[in-house]
């Protein structure tokens, strides 16, 4: 039986950037642009911001992760494998991946105006939470 898995996803997009390619850039995940919220905000020089946020629940989150891990070098899955204690929280992992290479379709990790990722089962036994992300993560 697979977990029962949860995934938010929030991605920060500026008014330089085309948002439709931001949207058509999480198709190779099966999301499309109607799953996202959309909310306007203004940033320091009154640039409009837009905020999407996505939560993606049973199938549709297990077929996110499986590309997800799919689409990430193992290099990067092994970091992550490595990291995972500072990376999980409250039965959750965090993760931010590229946005620039997403939108040309890769699957990297990325720090700097990152898609931000959050994947959610639930871990009863804080001890069994490295234990559970490194079987979801393989």
């Amino acid at each position: 039986m697979e977990r029962p898995l949860e995934v938010d996803i929030q991605v920060i997009v500026h008014a330089t950037e085309d948002l439709t390619k931001i949207y058509d850039s999480f198709k190779i995940f099966g999301v499309d642009d109607k799953e996202f919220t959309v909310q306007t905000l203004e940033g320091h020089f009154e640039n409009p911001i837009t905020l999407l946020s996505c939560k993606l629940r049973k199938k549709k989150a297990q077929v996110f992760v499986s590309v997800l891990v799919g689409g990430l070098p193992r290099e990067e899955i092994s970091a992550i494998l490595g990291d995972l204690q500072n990376r999980c929280d409250k039965s959750a992992l965090h993760l931010r991946i590229s946005k620039q290479a997403l939108a040309v379709g890769k699957i990297v990790l990325g720090g700097e105006d990152p898609i931000k990722l959050r994947i959610y089962t639930p871990v009863y036994n804080q001890k069994d939470l490295l234990a559970t992300y490194s079987s979801i993560l393989s």
